[in-house]
């Protein structure tokens, strides 16, 4: 059978994808790029915002009417799934935690609305990238109360996936030639937290140390989960392989609103963290996620968001406006004026474009080792450095794929870095960048 694909949302979306296209192509079916050459569609939704859930409905629409067998995969079908119903009535449907079954539902047109399957790991991939390894490490929210959060619902009960299957996938697919992992889940500050605390530093440390040459990028992780850990984590964190870049969502800078969304932590707990991690990680890239427009945030909350960016300064900043989404408990709340929401969004988006730039330009005359991980949109060569800095480079990307090069930062945007090249770095340079002398000798 013929398979055409679309994938939306977060890194654990585009994990399940590559999963379910590499159980298809091993039973024999053949994936094509053109939906009007497949025999059956599907596509893996996102519903983790309402602009995302429109989009989604609008190409399950456009799918839909292709005529061809459907099957809806992703988080619209436990969070959404009266809108696949009403827009796609025959779509097959597949839990997210079912994804693993998704032969079933291509060879059998059997749907599955809950949690059945296995765990995520050791199935045969189709790479969305041949160079970057997506690893779940967990599957769903272990806090589970965030008022506004529609996660917790799609993505089921949470569970940790054993260390030793993580690290058997990561090996696998540095023999396949992967150059950069990335470790995900809804929350790796929850990574392990059965045993009554975090276990990522652990799983960071034992990731690290396996052999050659590659990069580890950690996902999101809730700052409630990270206070009791905090120093093993920055120790972790300064291990060579591991990207210093820490995505750690704040939501907002008043207290009063984060109590509103149960969070769970406070906005003190918020800097303290930042604070050490600072301290103890030189070249820290620090990326946070903004609510702006809770229906209880007023203009003093708004302030005080203000405040905590101009005061933390994170290099990368992710600006939503609050919409309610389905079955949660804000969802009761009255919506502040669009208009409001609309203003504060601007302004925050001004200030964090500010913020930016002057990161950016303190990387301006740098000079060193970075992996190329990604082509743009013209062609153009895009690398990490260990900051997981993006850099453009003046050269085509297809050459240069997969390849640490070293650079020269020249001039810089406000969430990029411009830079020269200046060669292919062979091992041992690479090695040596990267602080892995001993580690790439023994390797």
């Amino acid at each position: 059978m013929k398979i055409y694909a679309e994938a939306y949302g977060c890194a654990a979306n585009m994990a399940d994808s590559e999963i379910a296209l590499g159980i298809l192509k091993s039973r024999g079916h053949e994936l094509v790029s053109n939906p009007h050459e497949a025999d059956a569609l599907i596509i893996f939704t996102c519903v983790v915002k309402k602009p995302t859930s429109d989009r989604m409905i609008y190409r399950i629409s456009r799918l839909s009417e292709l005529e061809k067998k459907l099957i809806v995969a992703g988080c619209m079908v436990p969070g959404e799934p009266e809108k696949i119903k009403r827009f796609a009535p025959r779509a097959i449907m597949i839990h997210p935690r079912a994804i693993t079954m998704i032969h079933e539902a291509v060879e059998k047109d059997k749907s599955f609305y809950s949690e059945h399957g296995s765990i995520k790991l050791g199935f045969p991939r189709i790479r969305r990238s041949p160079i970057i390894a997506i690893i779940p490490v967990s599957e769903g929210c272990s806090w589970r109360r965030c008022s506004f959060c529609i996660v917790a619902r799609t993505r089921g009960s949470h569970i940790s996936y054993p260390m030793n299957a993580i690290l058997m996938e990561a090996s696998k697919a540095l023999e396949e030639g992967v150059k950069e992992i990335w470790l995900t889940s809804q929350d790796m500050g929850g990574y392990g937290i059965e045993s009554g605390r975090s276990l990522l530093p652990e799983l960071i440390n034992e990731v690290s140390d396996l052999s050659g040459l590659y990069l580890v990028r950690i996902g999101m992780m809730n700052p409630l989960y990270i206070n009791p850990i905090l120093e093993k984590l920055a120790q972790a964190y300064l291990k060579p392989r591991i990207f210093k870049f820490l995505h750690l969502p704040v939501q907002s800078g008043s207290d009063k609103v984060l109590r509103d969304m149960m969070r769970g932590y406070s906005v003190s707990l918020f800097k303290k963290i930042v604070k050490h991690m600072r301290s103890k990680i030189p070249g820290l890239t620090l990326s946070t996620d903004i609510i702006v427009g809770y229906p209880t945030e007023d203009e003093e909350d708004f302030e005080e968001t203000i405040r905590l960016i101009e005061e933390v300064k994170p290099d990368m900043m992710n600006i939503s406006r609050y919409f309610p989404r389905p079955r949660t408990s804000a969802e009761k709340l009255k919506p502040l004026d669009p208009k409001i929401v609309k203003k504060r969004s601007r302004i925050l988006s001004e200030i964090a474009r500010e913020i930016a730039l002057k990161s950016s330009e303190r990387w301006i005359g740098w000079s060193g080792i970075a992996l190329i991980d990604e082509i743009g949109e013209r062609g153009e060569a895009i690398a990490r450095n260990q900051s997981y800095r993006p850099i453009v480079i003046d050269k085509p990307g297809k050459e240069l794929y997969g390849k640490f090069v070293e650079v020269e930062v020249e001039d810089a945007r406000p969430y990029c870095l411009l830079a020269r090249f200046k060669k292919i770095a062979d091992h041992e340079e690479t090695a040596a960048a990267l602080g892995l002398e001993l580690a790439f000798n023994r390797a």
